[in-house]
């Protein structure tokens, strides 16, 4: 299986290796990616079903701790550009395909994924029955896995020492350690980073002027800036472990429109009251149907959780807490509201980087809540 890649502007040597299960699966493969420190990456393995979107998704910081394996089975066809990517790196530990594209064609390309991945230390694994490992994961859940040119044993060993994502803070590794400021306008919205998206602030700043800061800044230093509106971004890891940002959201209810995506979504539901749940095999993909309970109008949604709030634990919070929005396949929720205050919070993705448009209103709602809050001030 030994060889060479070839590529119009990368080449670089075939590498046998193996993907292993924590449940003792086995697959075979060709290495891709950076080479991984000591031969073996490690992750919890989730699979994402998008058809494109490849860049946005590997550059997504929602994905620390885990193992990317897409669906599609080719991967790479059409490269990858500065402007595509969702962060200033790739978080993931790792990424799965079928097959990675020989060639990339498209007029915006300015390089192969393979590259991306070198320069981002991301190792990957070529040459997976990935529709086998989708239904491995479909059955028994998200699990942790290892791969490399490491010994089977090895492997397996180390998938198996594998900590996943549930109990485990991943906010550290991918918030900014400093604030800073974008876009213009007297408009001020301060956006908390958990993870942020590079299409989220984009679609922030068609609001005002942006000042993104760290996840651990304190509720006071928020407000003493006067914002016209909080957001609270999409980001890794298992919500109910980041006590630190539920206290400092519980403050700013009340006190400044809010608007949370993905884990922001997650923590101010934990901010009212709520409770959080681990999905089987979560929802990644840019074709989830969602039910908008105010309209009654489907909205196909681009998603990436492993996590969802309990629709159940609103039960004990009374009226305060009002479901907006369902997810058609599975029943989780999608999205709440605070009955009473601007707060409202959705687990899809709106700015949809790669996916559909549908849910692209939430902004302008966003906005108008801000609007409100000028009128009455």
């Amino acid at each position: 299986m030994s060889g060479t890649y070839s590529h119009p502007s990368t080449r670089m040597n075939i590498r046998e290796g193996q993907l292993v299960l924590a449940d003792g699966s086995v697959f075979e493969g060709e290495l891709i990616g950076a080479m991984a420190p000591g031969g073996i990456a490690t992750g919890e393995v989730v699979f994402n079903t998008a058809l494109s979107g490849y860049q946005e998704i590997i550059t997504d910081p929602s994905y620390a701790g885990q193992i990317i394996s897409f669906t599609y089975p080719h991967i790479g066809n059409y490269g990858v550009n500065a402007a595509d990517a969702e962060s200033r790196r790739a978080f993931c530990r790792g990424v799965i395909v079928r097959d990675l594209a020989r060639r990339a064609s498209n007029h915006r390309s300015d390089g192969h994924l393979q590259q991306l991945l070198e320069r981002h230390g991301i190792p990957g694994i070529a040459g997976i029955d990935t529709r086998r490992l989708t239904r491995i994961i479909r059955d028994t859940g998200a699990m942790p896995a290892a791969f490399g040119d490491a010994s089977e044993g090895d492997l397996r060993a180390a998938a198996a020492a594998e900590p996943g994502t549930e109990g485990v803070d991943l906010i550290a590794q991918v918030t900014t350690d400093r604030s800073y400021t974008t876009g213009d306008g007297e408009r001020l919205i301060v956006a908390y980073d958990f993870g942020i998206k590079t299409n989220i602030v984009r679609q922030l700043e068609r609001l005002g002027r942006v000042e993104v800061v760290p996840a651990g800044e304190s509720a006071a230093d928020v407000l003493a800036r006067e914002p016209a509106g909080v957001f609270l971004s999409n980001g890794p890891g298992d919500p109910e472990m980041v006590g630190y940002a539920v206290a400092e959201i519980e403050q700013l209810i009340g006190e400044v429109p809010v608007f949370g995506i993905c884990l922001g979504h997650q923590l101010l539901g934990l901010a009212l009251g709520a409770g959080t749940v681990k999905l089987p095999f979560g929802h990644h993909g840019a074709n989830h149907p969602v039910k908008n309970l105010a309209t009654d109008a489907i909205e196909i949604t681009s998603q990436n959780h492993n996590f969802a709030v309990d629709a159940d634990s609103f039960q004990g919070l009374g009226k305060r807490v009002r479901v907006t929005h369902v997810n058609l396949n599975d029943g989780v929720c999608e999205g709440l509201e605070l009955v009473g205050e601007r707060c409202f919070s959705v687990q899809h993705h709106p700015e949809a980087a790669p996916g559909p448009h549908d849910s692209r209103y939430l902004f302008a709602q966003f906005g108008e809540l801000m609007n409100d809050r000028e009128l009455t001030a």
